[in-house]
């Protein structure tokens, strides 16, 4: 498997620099697994303007969360489960719902649910969902552009998840205790 350096702003292609300064204000820090994707200043780009849009009003970044952990399991993308369980914790979220994700089970909060639900169907179904399943959805208080906005969520999951596995960066010290083994 090819190695990929995690790189600094200093270190990065000139083109990631720009693109990383943002995401480390971001997120008050450099996460490693972005510090590897800068290595392609093309998908790192990409990721940056769907992140922004990912985080923009719409869902609760709780319920963006939900959504994020759901896609890092269902993908089996460790390091994605580690990190989005610590931002998850970080968003008011219970051990009890992040451990159930973790798990394979729906949460037990009905719309964190139906998120997760739409979520995990959305991938393992590549997008061929039925009318039971988005009406489940519905029943759930959401509305129809917030089904197309969790497309969004899986999509920007679908870069980091898939670029992680591929880069395999080490999980920063304090998302360890959070280490997960699809």
């Amino acid at each position: 498997m090819p190695i990929y350096p995690i790189q600094t702003i200093a270190s990065a292609p000139e083109k990631s620099k720009p693109v990383l300064e943002q995401l480390q204000q971001a997120f008050g820090f450099l996460p490693n697994l972005l510090a590897a994707i800068s290595n392609s200043p093309k998908l790192l780009t990409g990721l940056a303007g769907l992140f922004q849009q990912v985080h923009s009003p719409g869902l609760t970044e709780a319920e963006n969360q939900i959504v994020l952990l759901t896609d890092a399991v269902t993908n089996s993308s460790a390091y994605a489960v580690a990190f989005h369980t610590a931002l998850a914790h970080e968003q008011g979220i219970s051990s009890e719902e992040t451990s159930a994700i973790r798990e394979r089970r729906a949460p037990g909060d009905q719309r964190f649910a139906a998120l997760s639900t739409l979520a995990k169907t959305l991938i393992e179904k590549r997008g061929h969902l039925s009318e039971q399943e988005l009406d489940a959805f519905l029943g759930a208080g959401f509305t129809k552009e917030q089904i197309l906005e969790v497309i969004a969520i899986v999509a920007a999951s679908a870069i980091t998840n898939y670029a992680g596995t591929i880069t395999n960066p080490p999980l920063e010290e304090r998302f360890r205790q959070f280490t997960w083994q699809g």
